[in-house]
């Protein structure tokens, strides 16, 4: 065996196993493959991953403090459940959050982030949201181009730390939006939404834009709360809408 060839085959230092591991669940946590209040049997674990039990627990610690999995005392690791309650306050809490980064962003606008967020809306307006014309069939390069935009939307505020809590809250509602993904958008005219919001931007008016952009999110939070799959006992939520804007 070469030594270019040995190099290839070593394994990953433990640091990179983990992130990796991480990286995968993580994935697979806010696709719906693993799914809420599932129990995570290390032993299904580490077959499942090929992953040895100290970098999934490193790894599963990680997803812990970022609300993905919940650890319980002397019972292990389970996917955090899911609840209408939750859902309507995480939907809430990133109206605010993020009509509050909007606003920010608006008032240190530069041409620079204007024209990135112009181009950040072209490219997710000429990707077809569904990979089949005829039944609904999810685009991932739609998912990663409507996260580009939205992410854009708030770059400007100024604050790393606002903009991190925002994706934070943004991957949490991610894993709802998977649960529901055959009915979240395929009645929705989505487009016309996110070309509302770049005009209300680039116009400058703040109250509007951010008015549009929690309607544009609590919208998708009323079709989710509806989704008898999800939630059996489901029932209309009117109201949720005016209560974030009034906020």
């Amino acid at each position: 065996m070469t030594r270019a060839s040995s190099v290839r085959l070593a394994a990953p230092p433990p640091s990179t196993q983990a992130t990796n591991l991480y990286d995968r669940l993580r994935e697979d946590l806010l696709s719906g493959r693993l799914k809420p209040s599932q129990k995570l049997q290390m032993r299904f674990l580490m077959e499942s991953y090929q992953a040895g039990q100290t970098p999934l627990r490193e790894a599963l610690n990680r997803l812990t403090a970022e609300g993905l999995v919940e650890s319980r005392e002397q019972r292990g690791f389970y996917v955090t459940g899911v609840s209408q309650s939750e859902l309507r306050e995480l939907t809430q809490t990133r109206c605010w959050v993020e009509g509050l980064a909007l606003r920010k962003a608006m008032q240190a606008a530069t041409p620079e982030w204007e024209e990135a967020l112009v181009v950040a809306h072209h490219r997710l307006s000429r990707t077809p949201r569904s990979l089949n014309a005829e039944r609904f069939e999810d685009n991932p390069e739609w998912e990663r181009l409507h996260r580009i935009f939205h992410r854009t939307l708030i770059s400007q505020c100024g604050s790393k730390s606002l903009v991190g809590f925002c994706d934070q809250l943004a991957d949490q509602l991610y894993r709802y939006r998977r649960l529901s993904i055959n009915k979240a958008f395929p009645s929705r005219h989505v487009a016309d939404e996110h070309q509302a919001i770049l005009e209300s931007v680039l116009s400058g008016d703040a109250d509007k834009a951010a008015d549009l952009l929690a309607t544009h999110y609590m919208a998708t939070a009323e079709v989710i709360l509806e989704d008898k799959s999800i939630f059996p006992d489901a029932r209309s939520q009117h109201g949720v809408v005016s209560e974030c804007e009034e906020a």
